[in-house]
């Protein structure tokens, strides 16, 4: 089946037009080969489409939305209904669970919890003030924190109390991969087939490409490739490293965004013409 309308589905706080989501740059280019595409913001407006994308920009998505996307008979991502640390990590450590090795303290939520600070600053004015509130107490009671204030430990021990009573929060047991002296980390992004896998290096344990001092494209193992089928993703971003010969995941985003389109105009190219979206589809009747 040839698609030739494509509906992308966001939340209605979303700005995906003024956005550097990946996605937004593969739309161009499928609007480019001659593909309509339509953004619904919201779910008062339905469109006829050929397949239809979930990209709500939010850590669990609205049951509404993943109601909405039943009516569609070809969808992506309709089954990724939270991306949550507690969700999506194998390595959370509890209090008083035995483990007291090196940790790192993360939000639960994607993104140190900024979209969900956004969201409730537009919708209620309680929230607005209860987040305003916190973000003027220490860390470990904080909603969110940016993922350049994550802290690590040496040790569980050493985490303060406060943390292991705040549900914003959740600590991990921290599992680093390291080569040539770096720290390493890994970025899958995929849609359908068409897939990059990068590897970075650089000085520090926390690592976004802004800080990386060298990259490498590697091959994608086979156990992140069942971790994406058990976690139910068409599309989308994890980052990851391999540490004594496993796979650590570290976040799984299925709203990835970029820096810039600019350097990556060919790459998304590829991404929307050899993602054979139609073989890798997510029936609707199936999503949770």
């Amino acid at each position: 089946m040839k698609m030739r309308h494509i509906a992308i589905i966001t939340h209605e706080h979303d700005e995906f037009a003024s956005t550097n989501y990946f996605l937004r740059g593969i739309c161009e280019a499928w609007r480019d080969s001659g593909m309509k595409v339509t953004v619904l913001r919201g779910l008062e407006k339905r469109v006829n489409a050929d397949l239809a994308i979930l990209h709500v920009d939010l850590t669990v998505v609205p049951p509404e939305y993943l109601e909405f996307m039943r009516q569609y008979p070809l969808t992506i991502n309709a089954g990724v209904a939270d991306i949550s640390k507690r969700r999506i990590s194998r390595n959370v450590v509890s209090r008083g669970d035995g483990y007291d090795g090196p940790v790192i303290v993360k939000t639960n939520m994607n993104y140190g919890g900024r979209r969900e600070g956004d969201v409730a600053r537009k919708t209620s004015v309680l929230q607005r003030y209860i987040r305003a509130v916190r973000c003027r107490l220490p860390w470990s009671w904080r909603s969110q924190i940016g993922i350049w204030d994550y802290r690590i430990f040496d040790s569980a021990a050493e985490v303060p109390l406060p943390v292991w009573f705040n549900s914003n929060l959740v600590v991990e047991r921290f599992l680093s991969e390291r080569r040539d002296g770096f720290y390493c980390t890994r970025s899958w992004i995929f849609l359908g087939d068409a897939e990059k896998n990068m590897l970075m290096y650089a000085k520090q344990p926390i690592i976004k490409l802004s800080v990386a001092v060298r990259t490498e494209q590697v091959e994608v193992p086979d156990e992140l490739r069942g971790m994406r089928l058990e976690l139910g993703f068409d599309y989308g971003k994890f980052d990851y490293a391999i540490v004594d010969g496993r796979v650590v995941l570290y976040d799984a985003n299925k709203t990835p965004t970029t820096r810039t389109f600019e350097d990556k105009r060919p790459w998304l190219k590829y991404m929307a013409e050899d993602s054979n979206i139609c073989r890798q589809r997510r029936s609707t009747n199936s999503a949770a």
